[in-house]
């Protein structure tokens, strides 16, 4: 059964730990490239924001776990031998942050979906005329209570 998380598919400390040492284990990444590289495990379903990422990767360096190099203006993390030690017991105990992730199903892009919503409400909002913006305030009212009633198991249309 696929565990739920809450916002954007945000993950308990621990996880993003595991996941940093696992992913430092095959290559060494910068801080933006092992935010997708954990996107891109989870087909997008885990997200990790740099406000999960850099105090991660800082905390690992002062464990010694990590050391952190300039490179092109970027800081480039890779693991050192006691953090490949730790990576590596890590896999043997088959503790693998992204598990979860592969046995579930792939998921729907619901993100992708409302960001592509929210570019056409604002192309409404900017350049649609009056009746234009009244029409689309009622499509995103109704779609609003469309999936509220979808959570409620009720009918998947409003009735009007």
């Amino acid at each position: 059964m696929h565990r739920r998380r809450g916002g954007r598919g945000r993950a308990p400390r621990g996880d993003v730990r595991a996941a940093v040492l696992m992913l430092l284990a095959e290559e060494p990444m910068h801080g933006y490239q092992l935010m997708q590289a954990i996107a891109d495990r989870s087909d997008g379903r885990w997200t990790p924001s740099p406000g999960a990422i850099y105090p991660t990767i800082s905390q690992l360096e002062d464990e010694g776990l990590v050391t952190v190099i300039a490179d092109a203006g970027r800081r480039l993390v890779t693991l050192t031998d006691s953090g490949r030690e730790q990576a590596d017991a890590r896999r043997e105990t088959g503790s693998d942050p992204f598990a979860e992730y592969e046995r579930s199903e792939p998921a729907t892009d619901l993100r992708g979906l409302l960001e592509e919503l929210h570019a056409a409400t604002r192309q409404v909002a900017r350049s649609g005329t009056e009746e234009q913006r009244a029409a689309a305030a009622k499509i995103l009212t109704d779609a609003r209570r469309s999936l509220y009633l979808l959570l409620a198991d009720g009918p998947e249309a409003p009735n009007d």
